[in-house]
């Protein structure tokens, strides 16, 4: 009787955001059960090849493989981050000498600027850290989560203040006098917290309008929000009066801010575009295209004059403010781009990316500052060539990595022939 054929498959699997970065996916498929030793062989080979293992003990693949086989060298490099997850989010302090970032590693950490490094990991989230905010007077930081909660903690030292229950993630804004706190929540669109009680105010809206983003005016009047419909909102503060719904964007919306001078508000979207609203009318001024998909997060500068955007295509962009020219394409970010912030006096920015890290840049001439580096957190990338290489055989070889990164090169048996059925792939003598 002939042997039943079967499918073996050695997969590492990565999540769509980690795609650019991603390892080899290998596979063998279609070996009957008297080419079990050779599969076996082959098996191990390919998860030591995915482990970074080096693979010169683990012999070759065919001489004589056909035209149609593909070998693929491929570069993993490891190096130091902020954060051991993608960064969501991050916050200066008004003196300029705090910063906070918040990430997927359920984690916000405190960062002396301009170069002091680590000054605290904050714990007590048990999901995802959505957004951060410093009140305006620099004494309290909030924090949203996807656990259910907004944690208020004093500032600089870190020490937990209060959890506020029943709000989370993914949005917190404070007001300009510091005396009034705005969030998402579970129960309503949007809570509105008295502080530094944390007596629940008003809610806005209800369980069916889900607000992604908030802004706050300078005066403390206007309350503007994202939400269901790929619309904005805007509402009257403190009474929370719904004025105007802005329609205009054709997907949702994920950042909002609002100018100094409180006459321009920007919005940013998975649509690819930004759009510059006139306040309090809410009337469309322009469209801003640019971003190759999706834009994440927005920063006014403190003069007004300038708009920074950041996008999953990797880079953080500078547009004229209120004509909305297109200035400056920063880059250096390996992953999409979440959240940048300015400093209040003008000098810095910082950009959170879903890579975990979090850089900075002399502002507004985009020069790059040293990154901020927890120790502890490390993430390692991997880029492709078509250079060709002898399979399972390490090459010490130059590759296209970071500046900052040591590369090792290793170079894996990735040859198939021909197509259906998932391909065959050739396994050593």
């Amino acid at each position: 009787m002939a042997d039943k054929r079967h499918d073996d498959r050695v997969t590492e699997f990565v999540g769509e955001q980690d795609a650019d970065e991603a390892p080899l996916v290998f596979k063998v498929a279609h070996m009957g059960s008297a080419q079990s030793g050779r599969r076996d062989f082959l098996k191990s080979a390919l998860v030591g090849a995915t482990a970074g293992v080096s693979a010169a003990t683990m012999g070759g693949c065919k001489d004589n493989s056909p035209s149609s086989e593909s070998t693929t060298r491929w570069c993993q490099s490891t190096y130091a981050v902020a954060h051991s997850a993608p960064v969501r989010s991050v916050a200066i302090s008004p003196d300029g000498r705090l910063l906070a970032s918040a990430g997927e590693d359920d984690k916000i950490k405190l960062w002396g600027l301009p170069a002091s490094g680590l000054q605290a990991t904050l714990t007590g989230h048990t999901d995802w850290v959505e957004a951060v905010a410093i009140s305006p007077d620099g004494t309290l930081l909030a924090s949203a989560s996807r656990d259910g909660t907004v944690k208020l903690w004093n500032l600089p030292g870190g020490a937990l203040a209060k959890t506020l229950t029943g709000q989370g993630e993914p949005a917190v804004a404070f007001s300009p006098a510091g005396n009034l706190l705005a969030s998402t929540g579970d129960t309503a669109s949007i809570q509105l917290v008295t502080l530094p009680s944390g007596t629940l105010l008003r809610t806005l809206g209800d369980s069916t309008y889900h607000a992604s983003a908030l802004a706050i005016g300078p005066d403390g009047t206007l309350l503007a929000s994202t939400g269901s419909y790929y619309t904005i909102r805007l509402w009257s503060l403190p009474d929370g009066a719904l004025l105007k719904t802005l329609p205009g964007h054709s997907m949702n919306v994920n950042a909002l801010a609002i100018s100094p001078d409180g006459t321009l508000l920007a919005s940013a979207s998975n649509d690819a575009t930004i759009k510059l609203w006139s306040l309090p009318d809410g009337a469309l001024v322009q469209t801003l295209t640019g971003h190759a998909s999706v834009v994440q997060g927005l920063a006014i500068s403190p003069d007004g004059t300038l708009l920074v955007s950041a996008g999953v295509d990797k880079t953080i962009r500078l547009w004229s403010l209120p004509n909305g020219e297109p200035l400056t394409t920063l880059t250096g970010h390996a992953a999409p781009v979440s959240a940048v912030a300015i400093s209040r006096d003008g000098t810095l920015l910082a950009s959170a990316g879903s890579d975990g890290g979090v850089a900075l840049w002399s502002f507004p001439d985009g020069i790059p500052q040293s990154g901020l580096v927890d120790p502890k957190c490390s993430k390692s990338s991997s880029e492709t060539s078509d250079q060709p290489c002898s399979p399972f055989v390490g090459v010490a070889a130059a590759c296209t990595c970071n500046a900052e990164c040591t590369c090792d090169t290793v170079c894996s048996c990735n040859s198939h022939v021909g197509g259906g059925g998932g391909g065959s792939y050739y396994y050593p003598d």
